[in-house]
């Protein structure tokens, strides 16, 4: 499985189409453990881009700490689960912290 995390200065970023980058980490989810991870640049926000840019990728969840509630749906068009409200960290943290059933969420910190 593949995870799409928004990364700003090495870190989850609080606004989804604003990072500059994604990590994009392979887990198996049986061993709870991450395969490999690697970075890419963001090809840019532009409504509708992320959501069939990162399908392409082969990713299965996203982890964001904002996002609207139109990218959310477009998301899901697009088979990808959605997880709003991750606190700013690492990357690879928070994909350990979501296998194991503890990531640490709160508010969407995107409004609209």
């Amino acid at each position: 499985m593949r995870y799409a995390i928004p990364v700003s200065s090495g870190l989850l970023a609080q606004h989804f189409g604003h990072c500059d980058q994604f990590a994009l980490i392979d887990v198996d989810i049986r061993a709870r453990q991450v395969l490999e991870k690697k970075v890419v640049p963001s090809p840019g926000h532009q409504p509708g881009l992320l959501p069939q840019w990162l399908a392409e990728q082969g990713v299965s969840i996203v982890i964001a700490g904002g996002m609207g509630m139109r990218a959310q749906d477009l998301f899901r068009e697009n088979r990808i689960q959605v997880v709003v409200g991750s606190l700013e960290q690492d990357p690879e943290k928070a994909v350990l912290s979501h296998l194991n059933g503890v990531l640490d969420t709160g508010d969407n910190v995107c409004d609209h």
